[in-house]
């Protein structure tokens, strides 16, 4: 493998990507969350919503602070490293990614210091309304960036005149032929990544403080758990159906990445399930396979003799790169089943009354906290890494987007942007911990007066509030 300018601008723009969409997977989640837990207030006067609120929006504002550092450096990539890819693209995307910062960005940075620092000053109706756009406003920028990722994709509603992609029907612009379906799938992913997250975080904090807690202590942690345990109960299955209707998507739009994502050589009916195997690309073949027959073609096709395109219907020079995809993908989907797994563990704990108190599956559920973010990962090296050699699917090669820079260039930036990100991410990791670690106000400081506004109705927390699921005893000594 030969480090040119080619390879370490693609190594540099993957580095970039894989460390920001970290934080939008989680902030995008979180704010939805935030806004619940504030609606929940509202409504109910259960103070123990607001301490969940003040303490989850110190944990929104460093992971949002993180995420809009590590975005800014990739739209100058475009300029410097992929300068052809935006001579190409730039009268279809252009605009695509200015409605982006204009309709979302813009929303998000009026709200977010109302939602931050406003409580104390506004009403707690227009301090709501605040959060909510701020909400809306990380949906709407996912809107958009997956708009113009998805067109990257399955591009449509373009003309090419002097080499350059022109737009002739904004619609199938920006709703072309994957986005919805994308879009849903990623929106989804976000918001599962920050219900395990959320979850993982109070297992956490629910092991560290056994028997000998104050209950009030434990409430908080209860609560939040018991929430993202709820939506990640039904909305896993629901990811599911969404990744299957997107599949059949890639089958009809993308049918190379669906071989590759396969391991699929011949094209074929009655294709089995692999289940795992070492593609060989030169000599076009699976060693170690593990299979279930015809199960693959049930699935991509939702019929068990359909047919499924195999890699040797493209020249070599037209294939991703297979194990990659191949791996990345089955790894994306394997957190998915464990993310099912503890969604119904969580429902026997339930109907047993120890889901607070069983602590396999705190551990478990802690061990699941950045499930989330890999499979987004993961999800998203199946997706860009299966659509080379195309930068544009079918229109602009990889090769022919590159900037005409030097190795050394790309070198530099590459080291510089690796020293800054983890300076950045050590301090900001640093900081989250030391809010985990210190975890929710206990419900006592928040009985009686409240310091800031009041509830509309005056609130005491009830005691079977107190008391988590029915059955729950106290956690045991370790």
């Amino acid at each position: 493998m030969e480090f040119d300018a080619l390879m370490l601008s693609r190594v540099q723009f993957a580095f970039t990507v894989a460390f920001h969409i970290i934080f939008p997977a989680f902030t995008i989640g979180l704010a939805s969350w935030l806004a619940a837990l504030e609606f929940n207030w509202l409504r109910t006067g259960n103070p123990l919503y607001r301490n969940l609120f003040r303490f989850w929006v110190k944990i929104f504002a460093v992971s949002f602070g993180l995420g809009v550092v590590s975005g800014i450096v990739m739209s100058y990539q475009f300029g410097t490293n992929w300068s052809r890819y935006s001579e190409f693209t730039g009268n279809v995307l252009g605009p695509v990614i200015a409605y982006e910062v204009i309709t979302a960005f813009f929303l998000e940075a009026a709200f977010l210091g109302i939602m931050l620092f406003g409580w104390e000053k506004v009403g707690d109706r227009l301090h709501f309304f605040a959060t909510c756009m701020v909400a809306l406003g990380t949906l709407i920028s996912a809107f958009w960036i997956l708009s113009a990722n998805s067109w990257m994709q399955t591009p449509a509603g373009y003309a090419i005149e002097n080499g350059k992609a022109v737009p002739v029907d904004w619609f199938q612009i920006i709703f072309n032929p994957s986005f919805l379906y994308r879009y849903a799938h990623m929106v989804m992913g976000c918001y599962l990544t920050t219900a395990f997250a959320v979850a993982g975080m109070s297992a956490w904090m629910l092991l560290r403080h056994p028997h000998d807690a104050p209950e009030s202590k434990l409430l908080a942690s209860r609560r939040s758990m018991s929430m993202a345990l709820w939506f990640a109960t039904i909305f896993v299955p629901i990811q599911i159906v969404i990744g299957d209707l997107h599949g059949l998507g890639v089958l009809e739009y993308q049918p190379t990445k669906l071989a590759a994502i396969e391991g699929n050589w011949e094209t074929q009916a009655n294709m089995p399930l692999r289940l795992f195997a070492i593609p060989d690309e030169e000599a076009e073949m699976n060693h170690y396979e593990i299979a279930i027959p015809k199960i693959g073609s049930w699935i991509l096709t939702h019929a068990y003799d359909g047919v499924v395109p195999g890699l040797k219907d493209v020249p070599r020079e037209d294939r991703p790169p297979v194990w990659p995809v191949f791996f990345s993908f089955r790894v994306m989907v394997a957190i998915g089943f464990a993310m099912l797994f503890i969604g119904l563990w969580s429902v026997y704990l339930r109907w047993k009354g120890t889901l607070f108190t069983n602590r396999k599956f705190l551990y478990a559920a802690m061990l699941m906290t950045p499930s989330g973010f890999g499979a987004v990962l993961f999800g998203w090296f199946t997706a860009e890494i299966g659509r080379q050699p195309w930068v544009v699917y079918g229109l602009l090669r990889t090769a022919d987007a590159v900037s005409p820079v030097s190795a050394g260039a790309v070198t530099a930036s590459l080291l510089i942007f690796v020293v800054v990100y983890a300076f950045v991410f050590g301090f900001g990791s640093y900081y989250l911990a030391k809010l985990l670690r210190r975890g929710p106000d206990p419900v006592e400081e928040i009985r009686g007066d409240d310091p800031g506004k009041k509830p509309k109705r005056p609130f005491s927390v009830p005691d079977e509030a107190l008391e988590g699921a029915p059955g729950d005893k106290a956690l045991p000594a370790r």
